[in-house]
This record gives structure tokens, C-alpha cells and sequence, in this order.
């Protein structure tokens, strides 16, 4: 398996992983994966009446940066564009919040941290 293709595995079971978390926490998932042109929101959840765009960072060992780290000014903007057209295309009026789950030391034995409204958000 190539590094690249590990990457993406690794990536998709942080996620599912970051899924089974906020589920426990009462969240409820509306979408995984959703895509508009290049750009992916990991999970869109839903908790009360706020809309929760979530960004799952896994990393397999402690390193340099951390997970959250990773999450850096240009994907917060693409993160931010992508939710506007989620929020146009479903014609959605509602609380938004911004979350980031960072899970490291996947998978021995995974840390995971839940920043909610970790950033820039709008009502």
C-alpha cells in the first residue's frame, strides 16, 4: 500500500471514529463526506437546533504538529465556502458553529479532542 493510499485510509477511519464520538455526545449526523466541486466537509451534524460543520484531523503518532494545528487559515476558507453552499443549496437558515476533532496516536491507542466552535463562524 502506498503512503498516499494509507493516508486516505487512515483519514477515513479517524472519521468514522470522530463519528461514533460526536454520536455518543447526542450529534446526529445529517452528512459525511459532502462535497462541493474540490472541496469536502468530513461531517455535517446536527446538534439541538445548530448546524455542526466538523473537521477531523488524524494523525498515527504524537510528531511535530498536532492534529488540530493542521487546520490551518486556508482550510478554515475552504471549510467556510463549502458550508455557504451547503447552507444555499438546502436553503438553511440556522445557528452554525465550526468544530475541529483531532484524533492522534491512531490507532494504538487514539486520543481524541473535540474543539467546538474552534473558529470564524456566522449566524
Amino acid at each position: 500500500m502506498n503512503s498516499k493510499s494509507k493516508h486516505l485510509e487512515v483519514g477515513k477511519a479517524g472519521e468514522f471514529l470522530a463519528l461514533v464520538f460526536l454520536k455518543k455526545k447526542g450529534l446526529r449526523l445529517l452528512n459525511m463526506n459532502w462535497q462541493w466541486h474540490r472541496l469536502e466537509i468530513d461531517l455535517i451534524m446536527k446538534e439541538k437546533d445548530t448546524l455542526v460543520f466538523v473537521e477531523v484531523k488524524t494523525r498515527t503518532n504524537s510528531g511535530s504538529i498536532l492534529p488540530e494545528d493542521a487546520v490551518n487559515h486556508k482550510k478554515m476558507q475552504n471549510l467556510l465556502m463549502a458550508a455557504e453552499q451547503y447552507l444555499y443549496k438546502y436553503k438553511l437558515d440556522c445557528e452554525v458553529r465550526f468544530d475541529i476533532v483531532a484524533i492522534s496516536n491512531f490507532p494504538k491507542r487514539p486520543s481524541i479532542m473535540h474543539f467546538e466552535d474552534a473558529f470564524y463562524s456566522y449566524n
